[in-house]
């Protein structure tokens, strides 16, 4: 499942997109919003299916060993182990992947020589080699390779990001979050569960997530004037003009919250604008943010402006 990170920083790209076509009508781009929050998850299933086409390839390879002219003892007995995964054939089996890869039109025919320089990739890791040397096996064994091929390679290797980003332009700006929940939903794989192991849902409460999205970047174009005076009023000897565009849209994001969603903390809040802050801004811009909104909320306090309810009393 996404994270509400996640849907705060889309919605930032969107508002910061806005900006630059005011015209845009507001409710087209709310679709959009969600429309762009959803193809995370397209993503996420394209991740999912790599693996078995990985052994899928890997199995034909050694069946060529096997059939070659004049076949060495290794290749008439190769080592499966790989092949053999239990975590990958499950992936490959899973009751649920199967009609959502059809749906999404997740096919690796015609995709080249990706595939085979994944795997070539992989067989040179230390972490493949010692799994393929330990003769054991078991289950956990077999999900913790495939964690690794999640952390070490799909992760870090900027062909694969740059593969993906070809398919799809947003795609890198979503590929750590749909990396993640693909390592999360691996994470909860049990060998008993065989071919109906869960899938995670894109939203944890898919009606409250596109609530939250659609509203925040709503209520942050409404009340923009109206943030951008409150931000202007606790400027100490710096002019507004001076201050670093994504700062000032990131602050009206997190006033937005403080003033109209009642169920969110303050915390919650602060902590996030102020880590939005240092990813996407600035050196400064983390400890900037933090000094204004503190000072925002003492006036909002006092003046009685912040009212939370249910869990949003907790943590301020």
């Amino acid at each position: 499942m996404i994270s509400r990170r996640f849907l705060r920083t889309k919605t930032m790209q969107a508002l910061y997109a806005h900006r630059i076509k005011p015209y845009e009508d507001v409710l087209s781009a709310q679709t959009e919003l969600v429309k762009t929050v959803k193809n995370c998850y397209v993503l996420f299933l394209w991740f999912f299916s790599i693996l078995p086409e990985v052994t899928f390839y890997r199995r034909n390879k050694l069946e060529d060993l096997r059939n070659k002219h004049n076949p060495t003892p290794e290749d008439l007995n190769p080592n499966t182990k790989f092949v053999d995964n239990q975590v990958i054939e499950q992936i490959e089996d899973n009751l649920t992947l199967q009609p959502l890869f059809k749906n999404h039109h997740i096919d690796w025919s015609n995709d080249g020589d990706f595939i085979p320089r994944l795997f070539h990739i992989l067989e040179e890791t230390d972490f493949y080699k010692a799994y393929m040397e330990n003769p054991a096996r078991s289950y956990e064994e077999d999900k913790n390779l495939v964690l690794d091929i999640i952390e070490h390679i799909l992760g870090p290797d900027d062909h694969i990001r740059w593969y993906f980003s070809e398919k799809d332009t947003h795609w890198l700006d979503d590929y750590e979050e749909a990396l993640t929940m693909l390592y999360k939903n691996i994470l909860k794989f049990k060998q008993k569960a065989g071919n109906n192991n869960k899938i995670l849902p894109l939203f944890k409460d898919e009606k409250e997530d596109e609530r939250f999205l659609r509203e925040l970047f709503k209520k942050t174009i409404e009340h923009d004037e109206e943030f951008e005076a409150l931000i202007e009023s606790k400027l100490q000897n710096w002019e507004l003009e001076r201050v670093i565009d994504m700062d000032i849209l990131l602050m009206k994001m997190a006033i937005c919250e403080f003033l109209e969603f009642p169920t969110i903390p303050i915390k919650v809040t602060m902590n996030e604008y102020i880590d939005l802050a240092k990813l996407y801004s600035s050196d400064k811009s983390q400890q900037f943010v933090n000094g204004i909104l503190d000072r925002l909320i003492v006036d909002f306090k006092e003046e009685g402006r912040i009212v939370k309810t249910g869990i949003g009393l907790y943590q301020n």
